[in-house]
């Protein structure tokens, strides 16, 4: 059985994070330097019905904004 692969980046500092559900196993993490661009690309995800979830903006040691005014909510 292969092994898992690990993530192998650091997060950015003041950068806005979604995930995307792609398949059993497999997650994608996007990144936005803004929070209109951010909140733009999540809702074209979410309006071609992939699976995402917010995360947020991190500010280097944990997601801050987690709750953002905009998102579309998924049905």
């Amino acid at each position: 059985m292969a092994k898992r692969k690990v993530k192998n980046f650091d997060y950015g500092k003041d950068l806005y994070y979604f995930t995307i559900k792609n398949g059993y196993n497999s997650v994608i993490t996007i990144k936005r330097k803004t929070k209109e661009e951010a909140i733009y690309a999540y809702n074209s995800y979410i309006r071609v019905n992939k699976e995402c979830d917010w995360l947020g903006q991190w500010d280097g040691k944990q997601f801050i904004e987690q709750k953002v005014e905009g998102l579309a909510i998924p049905s």
